[in-house]
């Protein structure tokens, strides 16, 4: 139970960090507090291998999906690009940080495929919301913008509690 808890609160920490790092020209705190999450994360995995894929899947997923939404023209952000085009280093974090929740805090996500995509349709652009409002992004077609998030999430959220189901470090029993 002290591990469920402790996921979420770091989860939470890790958010406010990168969304407030952004919105105030700090990406990289933010990011490097993922970092800190990520690897306490797998730390105490006890199939580091499979958490660690999953992470990798999920930046990935994050990478593709994000960027499509900026070239998209959809999202603008602030702070923390690498490469122009692409989304920020922050917000792929902040996928690699989500994954964390996965098979730990947030497992129940992996039982149902429709309360799953219905979670990511709503809670997806909830988060985004309050990240707009924290000044970390801007919509440029507020309604458009959220809804093709909302639909985003909807489908990406099932596809990525379906590779934590492959990829679970945390139902792995270590060695005696």
């Amino acid at each position: 139970m002290i591990l469920f808890w402790k996921n979420l609160i770091l989860f939470k920490a890790g958010w406010l960090a990168c969304v407030y790092g952004a919105a105030h020209g700090l990406a990289w705190l933010g990011t490097a507090v993922v970092l800190a999450i990520a690897l306490e994360h797998l730390r105490t995995a006890p199939g580091r291998q499979k958490e660690a894929m999953l992470l990798a899947v999920a930046a990935g997923i994050g990478l593709i999906w994000e960027s499509i939404l900026v070239s998209g023209g959809l999202l603008q952000y602030g702070d923390g690009f690498l490469v122009e085009g692409f989304a920020p280093y922050w917000i792929v974090a902040m996928w690699i940080l989500f994954a964390t929740t996965i098979n730990v805090g947030m497992r129940w996500l992996k039982n149902n495929w429709i309360l799953t995509s219905i979670v990511g349709a709503i809670c997806g652009p909830a988060a985004f919301f309050f990240g707009e409002r924290a000044g970390a992004v801007i919509f440029t077609e507020n309604v458009l913008s959220l809804l093709a998030i909302g639909l985003g999430w909807a489908i990406l959220l099932p596809l990525l509690a379906g590779m934590a189901r492959r990829l679970d470090g945390y139902s792995v029993v270590p060695a005696a």
